[in-house]
């Protein structure tokens, strides 16, 4: 499977950009894991036809971790797109990106800063690789 991750601009806090280097490495382990970091006027543009598109919005369906992995789990084992998961900026995403997206993902109902979200997203695929190939990691 293909697993890919835009999101806009750099990650500027020093300590969240060591966390996701963190995690970054420990989805490799897994998997292969692409990330893209563009601008916003790029962001659709960043996007093929083709990819399974997840965007992160504050008023999105929510998963638990569990059905998170199984969601994941099935795209692994019946679904050749790359799967891609948007993260907008501090305003969001814009309109067009939210109409080519397959589908919305809230992390939470609370608001986080576009920088923490990119940790708890990739602490997230983490997690579900763990869940998937029982792996231990604590709950």
């Amino acid at each position: 499977m293909k697993l890919r991750l835009v999101w806009v601009g750099k990650t500027k806090n020093p300590q969240l950009a060591k966390l996701c280097e963190d995690y970054i490495g420990r989805i490799q382990h897994f998997l292969p894991l692409e990330i893209a970091e563009v601008k916003e006027a790029k962001l659709l543009a960043a996007l093929d036809s083709s990819d399974r598109v997840i965007v992160l919005d504050p008023g999105g369906n929510s998963w638990t971790s569990a059905q998170f992995a199984k969601f994941l789990q099935l795209h692994m084992t019946s679904d050749p797109r790359r799967l891609t998961f948007v993260i907008g900026d501090y305003a969001g995403l814009p309109p067009d990106v939210k109409r080519r997206a397959d589908f919305e993902w809230s992390l939470s109902p609370l608001t986080f800063t576009h920088d923490l979200t990119r940790v708890l997203l990739l602490e997230q695929i983490y997690r579900a690789l763990s869940i998937i190939h029982n792996f231990p990691y604590s709950k």
